[in-house]
Order: structure tokens, then sequence, then C-alpha cells
């Protein structure tokens, strides 16, 4: 019998502040170009905007309940492709684009303060290290407080921790829009590996 095609879901953002293009939606959207195989992948523009994201990343999930949900964000901090291992639930007092930001200051009321991806991270980033691109990557447990780590914590509390958050640097700071399209695919390929070697763990535990 064959299996069913995965379905993978990554998000970029759009535009903000300083960042007219912002670089995580060109490196999804490089992504998107070169493909993941026969993975059925769906990629979307969130808007810099807390409310728009409370509706729209549970919609996605309710939609295409994917294998595996993927975010990407640009920092301008950041001189790697950053792999973030936890959301936070506090501390939103940067205003969106719209001017807004959320009276509660907080992602989900009464939710964990940190939420944690299921996903091995450091495994993840030792592995992408291995592949000898030509992009390094590294991995961070503060995503920032603003609409990436609210992003992140809405998906991992809705997934139960299937989501993972990658943080890219600003276009040419150092990456091109095919590095970082490429090194989301060494990721995600990466990911949907492990995530299937626990798959057939676990069928082979059930046959046994």
């Amino acid at each position: 019998m064959e299996k069913p095609k995965k379905c993978v879901v990554v998000t970029g953002f759009g535009p903000f502040g300083e960042h007219a293009v912002n670089a995580s939606w060109v490196a999804v959207q490089e992504l998107e170009k070169i493909g993941l195989g026969d993975v059925d992948l769906h990629v979307y523009e969130v808007p810099v905007e807390y409310q728009t994201v409370q509706r729209l990343i549970p919609d996605l999930w309710m939609t295409y309940n994917p294998e595996l949900f993927v975010h990407v964000g640009v920092s301008g901090m950041a001189t790697m492709v950053t792999l973030e291992k936890c959301g936070h639930n506090k501390g939103y007092h940067g205003l969106d684009v719209r001017q807004f930001c959320p009276d509660s200051k907080c992602c989900v009321d009464g939710g964990p303060e940190c939420l944690h991806s299921v996903i091995d991270i450091d495994f993840v980033c030792k592995k992408a290290t291995e592949a000898g691109m030509d992009v390094q990557f590294t991995v961070s447990t503060d995503a920032g407080r603003y609409l990436c780590d609210f992003t992140y914590y809405t998906s991992l509390y809705k997934s139960q921790g299937k989501s993972v958050f990658i943080h890219v640097p600003p276009l040419g700071k150092p990456y091109t829009a095919s590095q970082l399209g490429r090194a989301l695919q060494t990721i995600l390929n990466i990911i949907l590996d492990m995530l299937e070697q626990s798959e057939d763990e676990i069928t082979c535990h059930q046959n046994h």
C-alpha cells in the first residue's frame, strides 16, 4: 500500500519596520520553488499582526492537519540560520504593524509560560551543520517576544509541540535568498526523516 503524501505547512512573515522585504517570506518562496520531493508543501505569508496570527494559525492547522508546521521569521540580529527551541506565553509589549498589542501581553490566557518543540532541535542543528552547506546553523531559546515568538507559541499550543521556528538573517547579511531556501529545505528534510523513523519505530513495536 502506498503511504499517503506527507503534508507540511510553512509560513513566512510580511513586511514590518525596516524589513520592507521580509527575508523570511523570500526564503519560504525559494523553498516552494525547489520543493520537498513528494511532500505536499503549502506556504503562507503571515502579516505581522497579533490578531491575524491568533486566527490564521489555528485555521491552517484545522485545514491541513500537517505532519509538521514550520514558521520562518527574520531577525536583524541573526548572522546564522537559527533554530528556535521554544515559544513564550508572556511579555508581548511590542506593537504590531497595526499599532496593536494584546491587552493581556500574553499569547494564551492561562497557558504554560514556555512550550518546547517535540522535535529534537539540537539534533536537527547538528545534522544540518554536518550537511556541509555554505550556511551556518545555530540554536536559540529566545525567539524575541514579538510576532515570531507569539506565532511559535500559538502553533506549539495548537499542535502539541509539532512545530518548528526558524530565524533567518536579513537578505545579503550574509546569505542570498537561494542559500536560505536550500537551508530551509535541508532542515525540513532532516526533520521529516526523523519523524518517519520515529513512526517506523512505533509501528515496529506495535507489530511485536
